[in-house]
């Protein structure tokens, strides 16, 4: 009996300790600008802003991508809140899996 309760305790603190970790590791934030995965790093539609190039290149099916210091090009999971912040430079609050951000948050950095 009693190394039957200890299995249960044993699964309980595992189960318990599982829920208490973030899903995909911690919660960090990186800091750069929205922009596709088509142009990358560097914008390529002649006469046109980040934000237009970006929003252009979403349309014909690229990806919302975050460049980050040095060119550092990360996926996001999220393809919804980007949109807003196209060709801007923001804050990403998520957790870091491979080169893609699981997002949590953006908003504009300053």
């Amino acid at each position: 009996m009693r190394k039957f309760t200890y299995l249960c305790m044993t699964l309980l603190l595992a189960g318990g300790l599982s829920l208490a970790a973030p899903p995909n590791g911690p919660q960090k934030t990186f800091v750069g600008s929205i922009g596709d995965s088509m142009c990358g790093a560097k914008h390529m539609m002649a006469g046109k802003s980040d934000k237009d190039c970006t929003l252009e290149c979403i349309k014909e099916g690229s990806k919302y991508i975050l460049i980050g210091p040095k060119g550092k090009i990360y996926k996001l999971s999220d393809q919804k809140k980007p949109e807003q912040f196209a060709g801007s430079r923001v804050k990403v609050t998520g957790s870091l899996t491979g080169d893609t951000i699981t997002v949590t948050s953006i908003a504009a950095a300053n």
